[in-house]
């Protein structure tokens, strides 16, 4: 069904924003609702990839208002998230699918200037392997 996919892709998307969404619950009921698991795999791994590319935008382009009390991350996570960045390099962001962490890893990503290139493919098999586990273990 396209519109269940589509929602998943919204959803995906909406999750690797700053949004408190669980992305991992939509895959796990549309797998368990008898949908294609490749599908949906590949439709949450792009649309939760998709949504932390506007993540890396927003730490390349915003990191200006910073200080401003609408910016989605506060100074204490940003802060943290680049320690790991710089500590741990850009393979850290094959973790961005981590509950509070992996937001602001792909902002710091951004604020640091990683390449485009690199950032999908890291941040993509991340987010695959994350969503291959999940469907992985309930197909079992």
């Amino acid at each position: 069904m396209l519109s269940l996919q589509l929602s998943l892709f919204v959803t995906s998307f909406l999750a690797a924003t700053l949004l408190p969404l669980a992305s991992e619950l939509a895959v796990g009921a549309l797998v368990l609702a008898g949908e294609n698991p490749w599908l949906t795999l590949s439709v949450a791994s792009v649309g939760n990839t998709t949504g932390s590319l506007v993540n890396w935008w927003l730490g390349g382009t915003l990191l200006k208002y910073q200080e401003a009390r609408w910016f989605p991350v506060s100074s204490q996570q940003l802060e943290r998230a680049q320690h790991h960045f710089k500590r741990y390099g850009v393979w850290s962001l094959l973790f961005a699918w981590l509950p509070l962490v992996g937001d602001p890893l792909t902002l710091a990503a951004g604020i640091l200037r990683v390449r485009l290139s690199v950032f999908l493919l890291l941040v993509g098999l991340g987010k695959c392997a994350r969503y291959a586990a999940i469907i992985f273990l309930i197909n079992e």
